[in-house]
């Protein structure tokens, strides 16, 4: 089997390519960064380290990569059974055109054998986001084609793969955690699932996209921006801050309440995946950056994502949110020059105020109760 996996950066090297190589099956990465493709091209694999209890790296081969621009894109998606991505929400659009034309050229192949598509991205659903980007690019008779012969998989995914360790000069170099979960939708697939170890199958895919983005990504966000305003520099050392740990851990009781109240999840088994992931946040091994962790805060305020979506869940199921909404007003407190998002939420936060820049981003109602709360966690905060 071979695959097109768009995204050559340290997730697309660290977790995917790395789990869709270990498979067996050959992998042409994708990117714009010249220095990554050309090593790709001439060395042909790469070291990944794993960190956990211990360390070990392991050399990842039968890869090799093309620059996303080029036309061999193209001619790629119209042969491989495979197209993944880790490119990150704002780049999917970005891509879509060149999946599309790819499409095109398998139509007028005829080549009818399966193609499925995973966008590996923290964004809900967002395969299927993609799939309503590249049919914008489709004509009727391709887009036909397509529902019949292409397989459009949404998927959870969950490592902490943080930047190149300072001092290295191996372009190809990643440092990974040793917990890994990909989880695909098995009702979305055309044709046979392909058997990747480490990929795994479920028909509840929401109840793990879900689980994921209110323990895993709220934690760590609310963790960046408490350890932002207590002045760590990392996850590892905010976590270990006793009144950080508290509120993380009291947010995450939070958003798994509606969890449990909404996929039915167990009690005592969700309360041991938090504790799970508080050790995950600690990994000795990991210098994983509050400023990294707490960037783009507009896209992680709105509502769809890891702050908003579980407090609406509290709304609706009746819960407790003081700690979710302190993590709300902590990123009302992110500030960050080389972060256009930090920039601009800043910018209409000293223009408008609290509440109405708050209710702009999260569609909360700006007369609501909750966005009264909001600013008045944010005044304790502050």
């Amino acid at each position: 089997m071979k695959a097109l996996h768009f995204g050559a950066g340290n997730i697309g090297r660290g977790f995917i390519g790395k789990l869709l190589a270990d498979a067996g099956i050959h992998v042409t990465f994708a990117d714009v960064n010249e220095t990554v493709v050309n090593a790709l091209i001439e060395r042909q694999s790469y070291p990944v380290k794993i960190v956990g209890e211990d360390v070990v790296v392991e050399e990842v081969t039968n890869v090799t990569a093309v620059n996303s621009t080029s036309s061999d894109i193209i001619d790629l998606i119209a042969n491989v059974e495979l197209v993944t991505t880790a490119v990150g929400p704002t780049v999917l659009k970005i891509i879509s055109k060149s999946v599309a034309q790819g499409i095109e050229k398998r139509a007028a192949n005829g080549n009818t054998t399966p193609l499925n598509i995973i966008a590996c991205e923290n964004m809900v659903r967002g395969t299927s986001q993609l799939k309503a980007m590249i049919f914008e690019h489709l004509s009727e008779d391709v887009q036909a084609f397509a529902k019949a012969n292409i397989g459009f998989v949404d998927s959870a995914v969950d490592r902490i793969v943080p930047p190149a360790e300072e001092g290295e000069t191996d372009p190809l170099a990643v440092t990974v955690e040793t917990f890994s979960e990909w989880i695909v939708d098995q009702t979305q697939f055309v044709g046979d699932i392909p058997a990747i170890k480490g990929m795994e199958c479920t028909d509840n895919l929401m109840a793990f996209v879900e689980r994921k983005l209110f323990t895993l990504n709220t934690g760590h966000l609310i963790t960046a921006y408490l350890g932002v305003l207590a002045g760590h520099e990392t996850i590892k050392d905010s976590i270990e801050d006793a009144a950080i740990l508290a509120d993380v851990t009291a947010a995450m009781q939070e958003s798994g309440e509606v969890l449990i109240r909404r996929y039915g999840f167990d009690v005592d088994a969700h309360a041991a995946y938090i504790q799970k992931i508080l050790g995950r946040f600690a990994n000795p091994y990991l210098r994983d950056e509050v400023d990294r962790v707490g960037r783009q805060p507009i896209r992680k305020l709105s509502p769809q994502d890891r702050l908003i979506k579980p407090l609406n869940g509290t709304l609706e199921y009746g819960l407790p949110n003081s700690y979710l909404l302190k993590g709300i007003a902590a990123a009302f407190l992110y500030k960050n020059d080389d972060d256009p998002q930090a920039v601009e939420l800043q910018a209409m936060f000293a223009q408008q105020g609290f509440e109405k820049t708050l209710a702009h981003y999260s569609e909360l109602n700006v007369d609501s109760e909750i966005v009264t709360l909001a600013h008045e966690a944010y005044l304790a905060l502050k």
